[in-house]
């Protein structure tokens, strides 16, 4: 008999159930709005239904291992108790892996859905042929995680991989972590948006004041096609976020000396605007990734694709993330499988 496993996505906005077999093929998948106003009861009866009616359908001939999930926030590890998700509220302090497990009546695996992202980039995605990795994901935020021999690493806490927090810019805008100058706020969509309004309200962002004054969505995708139509403050922007990148990275690689740094998240899309600007900083700032840099490394190369074939030797990867917004659900998917 066959094994599989069931993952989930659990995000502020949209919950997402999906079955992997051993190997990775999606076997089935359902989206769900999470409708956080509803309550967190409800939205966990939501979820469990969905988990078992996904279950019952695959356990006539094969064997569910047990359920991953990833969810926004500040996990405690061993107790399985949510500390902190904005994304989600009324859940802080809530013995969640518990509850589900009694309802579900099987073993259920909680993590940060960064992490979970990081697993399935190694996994399936840009990382399947490398034994460890780093994952930055730019949303909203930045989040980001580590993966060794297929095995998050979480520090002593289980908060090991918040990237979004190393400091950038020593003196630069408030982070609502309590510091200044962090990479989330340089490198987040929501940094995107404040660059942008910070030079509309200077008065020499023509082209951004009437993209923000029209009719059009006022987002970081907006900002991005401006970029690509040669706007020079929207790519003045794109170079910001990819010079915070490249101070990042290099300090990630000085100290971790990885084979892959994977970048995914929405405002990884724009890849093509921030790139070039990572890999003059990586230049600047690390030796490490000078004695180890692929020949060509920017964004039309193999490496900064994310096509890394097996045996092409010790060198440091930088690339876009392949899996897109389903990163984090393989990645839940793949807890139990190496669990057991």
């Amino acid at each position: 008999m066959s094994n599989f496993s069931i993952g989930v996505d659990l995000g502020g906005t949209n919950l997402r159930i999906a079955a992997f077999d051993e190997h990775g093929t999606l076997m089935e998948k359902i989206t769900l709005g999470t409708k956080t106003v509803v309550g967190r009861d409800q939205v966990l009866n939501n979820m469990c239904d969905s988990i078992q009616q996904t279950s019952e359908k695959f356990r006539p001939s094969a064997n569910l291992v047990g359920v991953g999930i990833g969810v926004p926030g500040i996990m405690d590890m061993p107790s399985g108790m949510m500390r902190e998700s904005p994304n989600l509220p009324g859940w802080a302090d809530y013995p969640v892996r518990a509850e589900i497990e009694r309802r579900l009546g099987t073993p259920v695996i909680l993590e940060n859905d960064a992490n979970c992202a990081a697993l399935g980039e190694k996994w399936l995605g840009a990382g399947r042929h490398v034994r460890h990795l780093a994952m930055l994901t730019l949303g909203t935020g930045v989040g980001g995680g580590i993966v060794m021999d297929e095995k998050i690493w979480h520090g002593m806490t289980g908060m090991a991989g918040e990237f979004g927090h190393m400091t950038v810019e020593p003196d630069g805008p408030q982070c609502g972590c309590g510091n200044r100058g962090c990479l989330e706020q340089y490198s987040s969509a929501t940094a995107v948006m404040r660059m942008a309004r910070e030079a509309i309200a200077a008065g020499n962002a023509p082209g951004l004041t009437l993209v923000a004054n029209s009719d059009v969505e006022f987002s970081a995708k907006e900002i991005y096609n401006l970029a690509v139509q040669g706007d020079e403050q929207a790519k003045k922007i794109f170079r910001r976020v990819g010079r915070a990148l490249g101070i990042s990275l290099a300090t990630m690689i000085n100290g971790l000396n990885l084979e892959m740094y994977v970048i995914g998240g929405g405002v990884s899309s724009a890849w093509d605007a921030f790139s070039p600007s990572i890999f003059e900083e990586l230049r600047q700032r690390s030796m490490v990734y000078a004695a180890t840099a692929p020949v060509d490394p920017l964004p039309d190369s193999p490496g900064a694709s994310g096509q890394v074939e097996p045996g092409t030797g010790r060198k440091t990867i930088i690339t876009r993330a392949l899996l897109g917004s389903d990163a984090g659900l393989f990645g839940a998917a793949h807890l139990p499988m190496i669990s057991n």
